[in-house]
Formats: C-alpha cells, sequence, structure tokens
C-alpha cells in the first residue's frame, strides 16, 4: 500500500524496476529472450516440432556440465552439446530406422541423463545444477546481456529474411522445395535458431523452464490471431508479459523467478484457449442473417 500511494496506483508495477538494479538487467535479459522466445517458437508450434525443442532444451546438461566440470566456457559447452544431440537424432533416425520421435526420445533421455551422471561426480555442483535447470535471471552478467542481445538480433533478422521460406516450410514442404526455397536448410536454420535461443535463455529461465517461454506464448497466440505475422508479433509480445509478470511474481511472494515466468507463460495460453472456445461458442450462437 505504501508503495500505491508514493508512486500513484501503477507503483507496484513500475518500482520494482526502477528501485532495483538488479530487477532492471533481469527485465533486458528477459526481453531479449521473449524476443528470441517468441519467434522461434511460433516456428517451432506450426511445424510441430516441440517434442524436439524440449529435447533440445534438456539436452544441452551435459555440454553445461562438462564444461563447468573443466572449467571453460558453458556457452561453448551448450552448443556442443546440442549440436551432439542434433546429429545424434539425424543418425539414430536413419540408421536405426526409427521414427523422428522415437530418436528423439532416446537421445532426449540419454542426453539428460548424462547430465546428471556428470553432476553427480561433484557435490559443489548442487548451485551450479539449480542454476542450470531453472535460470538466475537476477544473477545475469554483463556477458549474458551480450549474448542475449545477439541471440535476439540474429533471430530477427533471420525471420525478417527468411519470413517466406519459413512460411513455406511450416505448411507446405513439397511447396517449398519445388519453389526452390531449399527446406533443408531452412530447417537447419531454424535448428540453429532454436539451439541459439536456448543456450542464450537458460541462465535467464533454465533448461527444465526454457521450452515453455518457446512454446506457450507461440500456441496462444495462435488461438488469438490467424495471420503468420501477427502470430509472432503476438507471441513476441506474451512471452515479453510473462516476463515481467514472472518478475513481478518473483519481487513481491520471493519465488523462483524463472518458474514464475514459465507459469505466467502458461497461464496466458490457459487464458488465450478460453477466450477462443468462448469467442467461438458465441459466433455459434448468432443468428444466420436473414435471406434478402
Amino acid at each position: 500500500m505504501l508503495i500505491l500511494a508514493s508512486a500513484g496506483p501503477l507503483g507496484w508495477l513500475i518500482d520494482p524496476f526502477t528501485g532495483s538494479v538488479t530487477m532492471q538487467r533481469a527485465l533486458i535479459a528477459g526481453t531479449f529472450a521473449a524476443i528470441a522466445c517468441g519467434l522461434v517458437g511460433t516456428w517451432v508450434v506450426l511445424r510441430g516440432m516441440t517434442f524436439l525443442g524440449d529435447a533440445l532444451a534438456h539436452g544441452v546438461l551435459p555440454g553445461l556440465a562438462l564444461a563447468t566440470l573443466l572449467g571453460f566456457s558453458t556457452i561453448l559447452g551448450a552448443f556442443a552439446s546440442a549440436g551432439v544431440m542434433v546429429v545424434g537424432i539425424t543418425l539414430v533416425g536413419r540408421r536405426a530406422r526409427l521414427g523422428q520421435d522415437a530418436a528423439i526420445g532416446l537421445l532426449f533421455v540419454g542426453m539428460l541423463a548424462l547430465g546428471v551422471l556428470i553432476v553427480s561426480r561433484s557435490r559443489s555442483f548442487a548451485g551450479d545444477l539449480t542454476s542450470f535447470l531453472f535460470g538466475g535471471i537476477t544473477s545475469v552478467g554483463t556477458g549474458d546481456l551480450v549474448l542475449g542481445a545477439v541471440v535476439a538480433a540474429i533471430t530477427v533478422v533471420a525471420v525478417v529474411v527468411g519470413y517466406r521460406a519459413f512460411l513455406a516450410l511450416a505448411f507446405n514442404e513439397s511447396a517449398a522445395r519445388l519453389m526452390g526455397l531449399r527446406p533443408g536448410l531452412t530447417h537447419a536454420l531454424l535448428l540453429a535458431l532454436v539451439t541459439a535461443t536456448i543456450v542464450a535463455s537458460f541462465r535467464t529461465v533454465g533448461t527444465l523452464l526454457v521450452f515453455a517461454l518457446i512454446t506457450a506464448p507461440a500456441a496462444a497466440a495462435i488461438q488469438l490471431v490467424r495471420r503468420v505475422i501477427w502470430v509472432l508479433i503476438t507471441a513476441v509480445v506474451l512471452a515479453q508479459v510473462s516476463v515481467v509478470a514472472g518478475l513481478l511474481l518473483s519481487w513481491y511472494h520471493r519465488l523462483a523467478a524463472g518458474a514464475a515466468m514459465a507459469v505466467s507463460a502458461v497461464a496466458l495460453f490457459i487464458l488465450a484457449m478460453a477466450y477462443s472456445e468462448l469467442s467461438a461458442a458465441v459466433r455459434a450462437r448468432r443468428p444466420a442473417p436473414a435471406p434478402t
């Protein structure tokens, strides 16, 4: 109540970000993550690649753990681990005559278990493991902000330049090939963007929770708008709302910020789905126009 009295009706929203440098840095980091996750997540959801995205989000754990154990860059470790994951899924799917979902599932479980085994080698990993899995947005450093900004900028450029190719690939791969849009290269670029987004965001929301920020805002946007360009924009906006809501929940209720952002993103999806269902029901009950 003191906040409202001193800063007006929006004091509860503004004060945490104006009175704390930590919250300001967290908001900036979250904004970069929201941009990348919202844009990449739209194509992931439209292409039905959510299981692969989930697997990649968990598959970076061995690289993070090994990098920490050996004392080199966790960013490089995460990229290397994601690369192994993608190559492994491709090889298993082709050589073992398995469907892609089976290959993804096997590598998903294997990489996650390998990460846990590496972490279990050192008792001092407890804090690092918590940060890897659930993020530490309130302790992001300058390097994390720079990486987030670079990945967000690359994602924006890639989506703008490759919009036509991504759109064709999302709805008709055969047509994309006939149009000379090189769907194989486009798919590889999308995987690279997903990987970069996950690596840049693991410090923000953690490897277990980044998947929520990638898929939930995009899935919610699809419930609200129809044109793909508006889905992209709406997904970014909803991801940003999730970041702000999660940070506020963390600030006022002393909750884990990464988990609060993930829950906020899922809650927005539930609200969007409810709105979509209600709107459809209202339209269905409207009387048909009288014949003229």
